[in-house]
């Protein structure tokens, strides 16, 4: 049994966390081993983001007095809570891929841009590439033209120094005589 004390420092943790999030989403992790659950903690860590398991009553309260308005005490089964605090599609990401991996780990919801959100919008956001997939892509597209202005402009440097080297073999044919001159003596 938790003590009031203890009850409201989790309550003061839980609000600090909705506060820097950049996305929350619920899970259910019924069913899930310790291990899986420890194994998800470290994923979602290299993602920059936290796992939190906590009494839905506490994090009732602790979304209400963060201005956030949700039913956490009608979620169905043992649930957590991921908090995104760098980008909303890391955790997404990880979470989705986690669950089509274990049956037993469930998307529920979560907040986006402090809306309530369904489970199919988080997996929708799962779908979307990464920052860092969007940036290369991004470079790719930029570098593209350029790449192909080069190989343009090398094209036809390439075809100027072809005709060049079949005048040159030419011009020496016409410059000299066609029969060696006699010398007078």
């Amino acid at each position: 049994m938790l003590t009031r004390i203890q009850k409201q420092k989790i309550i003061e943790e839980l609000k600090e966390k909705i506060a820097q999030q950049k996305v929350t989403i619920f899970v259910d992790f019924t069913g899930l081993k310790a291990k899986d659950i420890f194994d998800l903690r470290k994923k979602l860590k290299m993602a920059d983001s936290q796992l939190k398991i906590t009494k839905k009553t506490l994090a009732q309260i602790s979304f209400k007095e963060s201005g956030l308005k949700t039913e956490i005490k009608k979620l169905k089964g043992e649930i957590a809570f991921v908090f995104g605090l760098k980008d909303e599609i890391s955790p997404a990401k990880t979470l989705w891929q986690s669950a089509l991996a274990d049956p037993n780990l469930k998307i529920l919801g979560g907040f986006l841009e402090n809306k309530f959100v369904e489970a199919e919008k988080i997996i929708e956001l799962a779908k979307l590439p990464t920052r860092e997939e969007l940036l290369g892509k991004l470079v790719g597209s930029i570098s593209a033209p350029v790449s192909n202005l080069i190989n343009v402009l090398q094209g036809n440097l390439r075809k100027f120094v072809f005709i060049l080297s079949q005048i040159k073999p030419r011009k020496t044919t016409l410059t000299t005589p066609p029969f060696p001159k006699k010398e007078r003596g």
